[in-house]
């Protein structure tokens, strides 16, 4: 029997359950781990509220991100044997595999020995918005030194491990955020420029920084009004990279600045990523030798203990984090 976090009915945070359970047997090419830190994801209370691009049968455990210690291994498992400190890279379903639990299995290929650096909370905040930030940036869109790129949604744990990813290869940052708040903890982290989108007029502000040059890339979070200045700001021949669409309202489609400049708009998902096993060694050894380097820095918001995950969601979805929200176990 393992304490899992499970939910019977989508809603709000106060659906989540933490049940006892007995949990299936280890299959060949399993790793189990004895959770001690879980890293928390917007897409795991999308997935709760009924609005994830997976659709759970119920009830239903969820969650991506966890770190923790090897508790035994299946058949043809030899990377790993217990007692192994290791965290998980997010799997292509966390309906299958689901990480909210004192107890969580994986495959074999998505577990990393994690540098003994790390804490377990630290470890708990690395692979998704790493490798969220890597993908869009790196593999797509080739981001490089002289490069201008803005990052909106610059503030979750994915926009500042981006403005660390952008600053790693020498691009220039234009970091926007919703309101003031944040802004001076954005250029603490980083960001060469904030434009506060509540409060100035993106189009013009984004004009002025990158002047005639213009913006190459942009990592989106939002969708939305925002594709209109946004578009309007890039280089000819500059790429969007959309990854979230966290705006309830339309996403126009600016036909004039897409065809003008022969702008690509990109949709993006990480399991582009962690499901091509080439692109994913690539991606390790890049976020590896950051960590190692100390260039990539997991910026942790606040800590929460496994019997409050009800009262973490309602601060996940609060949007006053700046950076990783963690779980202890």
């Amino acid at each position: 029997m393992a304490r899992v976090v499970r939910f019977h009915r989508h809603g709000g945070p106060e659906v989540l359950r933490i049940e006892d359970i007995e949990l299936p047997g280890l299959g060949p090419g399993e790793v189990q781990i004895r959770v001690k830190a879980l890293g928390l994801n917007r897409a795991e209370a999308l997935l709760r509220a009924g609005a994830y691009i997976e659709t759970p049968t119920l009830p239903s455990g969820l969650g991506l991100e966890a770190a923790g210690v090897v508790e035994a291994v299946g058949e043809g498992v030899s990377d790993f044997m217990p007692g192994d400190s290791v965290s998980v890279i997010p799997p292509q379903s966390m309906i299958r595999w689901p990480a909210y639990g004192e107890l969580a299995t994986f495959p074999a290929n998505l577990v990393v020995k994690h540098p003994p650096s790390l804490d377990w909370r630290t470890a708990a905040a690395v692979w998704m918005q790493y490798l969220t930030a890597y993908g869009a940036l790196i593999d797509i869109a080739s981001l490089h030194s002289g490069d201008i790129v803005v990052i909106t949604a610059a503030s979750s744990s994915v926009g500042l491990a981006a403005i660390q990813i952008a600053n790693r290869v020498g691009a220039t940052v234009i970091a926007v955020t919703r309101t003031s708040a944040k802004k001076q903890a954005l250029l603490n982290a980083g960001a060469a420029h904030v434009v506060v989108s509540a409060e100035e007029d993106l189009s013009a502000r984004l004009h002025e920084i990158a002047g005639q040059q213009g913006v190459r890339v942009v990592f989106d979070a939002i969708g939305g009004p925002v594709f209109e200045p946004l578009t309007a700001a890039m280089a000819r021949g500059g790429i969007l990279i959309e990854y979230g669409g966290l705006s309830r309202e339309p996403t126009p489609l600016p036909l004039g600045a897409v065809l003008g400049k022969t702008l690509t708009l990109r949709g993006y998902l990480v399991h582009e990523i962690t499901g091509d096993p080439a692109k994913l060694e690539a991606a390790k050894a890049f976020i590896l030798d950051g960590l190692e380097s100390g260039t990539l820095r997991p910026i942790i918001d606040r800590t929460f203990a496994f019997d409050q995950i009800v009262e973490a969601h309602r601060y996940l979805e609060s949007n006053e984090q700046f950076g990783k929200i963690v779980v202890t176990v």
